[in-house]
């Protein structure tokens, strides 16, 4: 593995885990509760050495002892570790005081209740690339209605960070923060005395006005597991191989959904934010495909754009829209792409430099080429569904399996899909069996 990263590590690992004692009995610290036949926090640094960090920082507090007596100075672990002992509880970032004068260089902070499995070589990129001085691992949950949000504008750039007991009146995407972060070494001037502080709302907070705080979005797997249920959930994971496949080095699967008569009911051009509506039994399908290890992913012709009918804001709302419903009912979409191009020109009220013959709108398959490239798919292990002719001629055009569902645009198919189906969830079930 790559060891010229030249990043350091701080975990997180000072909770007592009040919520985990059916686990933990109290007995043990939250972070050695052992997870398929290991501590949690074993499993962090194990993911964290894999991409050559070696020297790691924990910070560590309720019953303390038992991890220093475990991990020592690292050595038998492949990694050198220092210990910062919260003698009083600091928050989810007090503790980088401690360590403020010994980081020169980038720095990753990860909680130690935490199953991941990341491509930090990714992730690093990500952020010298963009020039960043902090970047949040950023990904969409079950309950994005109860959990702090992220708000971005189109180049990933975090604009603010909206509370989960804020009122929201609004549509969003569903984006929150995982709980891993990667900060610059000039960012830690913000620690002039010892403190309790929320790494988010105090730490992030303070930079977001810069522009230079931004939410690199992944669709590996990070999840908490500080209840007994997310706890048993992740074991599972981990046993059946989703937590180590989710990771971006190895090739992903997904199902390509389209957008009007497949997710949201067919009203032809929808010019409208109010007209987007959920079809029946939409958030159950998208909620098994969640729980299957294949991505879901949206490829919308959005022609509304180039006919001036409706802005690229506009149009990015009413994904959010069908983001924020799908959120409510404990489902997810991983990405969304669409095509604001049409070919023929000459209309009142177009925008003229979107009517071209792109590569991206369907049947052509450059949303599913753009996908490929930032989730690393496999293509012929993804599929297509949608309700008309342009969507199965686009999953033929990629070479991939097609369904056609009976909810949307009604038009005579002349292109025969790979299986037909009432609706969405009837179309998932074809290829993702429980």
């Amino acid at each position: 593995m790559d060891n010229s990263l030249n990043v350091k590590a701080l975990i997180l690992a000072g909770g007592k885990g009040t919520r985990l004692q059916e686990i933990t009995k109290n007995l043990i610290p939250k972070p050695m509760a052992i997870i398929d036949g290991k501590p949690i926090l074993e499993r962090a640094i194990e993911g964290l050495k894999n991409y050559g960090v070696k020297d790691i920082f924990i910070s560590v507090g309720f019953l303390n002892e038992q991890i220093r007596d475990y991990f020592g100075d690292g050595k038998n672990f492949g990694v050198n570790i220092k210990y910062i002992i919260e003698n009083e509880p600091l928050g989810s970032g007090g503790a980088l005081y401690f360590i403020k004068d010994e980081i020169d260089c980038n720095l990753i902070v990860c909680p130690g209740d935490v199953i991941f499995d990341v491509d930090f070589k990714r992730l690093l990129d990500f952020h010298e690339q963009k020039g960043a001085l902090i970047t949040l691992f950023a990904h969409p949950n079950l309950h994005p209605y109860d959990s702090d949000l992220i708000i971005t504008d189109e180049n990933s750039v975090i604009t603010s960070i909206n509370k989960k007991n804020s009122t929201r009146d609004f549509y969003y995407k569903n984006l929150v923060n995982a709980g891993i972060f990667v900060l610059s070494p000039e960012t830690l001037g913000f620690f002039k005395e010892l403190k309790v502080v929320n790494m988010e709302h105090d730490f992030v907070s303070h930079f977001i006005d810069g522009g230079k705080v931004l939410a690199y979005k992944s669709s590996e797997y990070v999840k908490d597991v500080g209840t007994a249920e997310r706890f048993i959930n992740a074991e599972k994971d981990l046993k059946n191989g989703i937590v180590a496949a989710k990771n971006l080095k190895n090739k992903q699967k997904a199902v390509f959904l389209d957008r009007d008569g497949t997710i949201n009911k067919y009203k032809g051009f929808i010019k409208n934010i109010d007209d987007i509506e959920l079809l029946p039994f939409v958030s159950e399908a998208i909620k098994k495909i969640n729980a299957s290890g294949y991505l879901t992913i949206i490829v919308s012709n959005q022609p509304v754009v180039a006919r001036g009918d409706c802005t690229f804001g506009q149009v990015n709302k009413m994904f959010d829209k069908i983001e924020t419903l799908l959120g409510k009912d404990g489902a997810y979409i991983d990405g969304v792409y669409y095509c604001p191009h049409h070919p023929h020109s000459g209309f009142f009220g177009e925008v003229k430099e979107l009517k071209i013959d792109c590569d991206c709108r369907k049947p052509k398959i450059g949303m599913l080429k753009a996908a490929e490239k930032d989730f690393n798919l496999d293509l012929k292990k993804c599929v297509m569904i949608g309700d008309g002719n342009v969507d199965i001629e686009t999953g033929k055009n990629a070479g991939i399996p097609t369904v056609l569902v009976k909810t949307g645009i009604n038009d005579e198919i002349t292109v025969s899909p790979d299986y037909s189906a009432e609706n969405l969830l009837q179309a998932v079930e074809f290829f993702i069996k429980d």
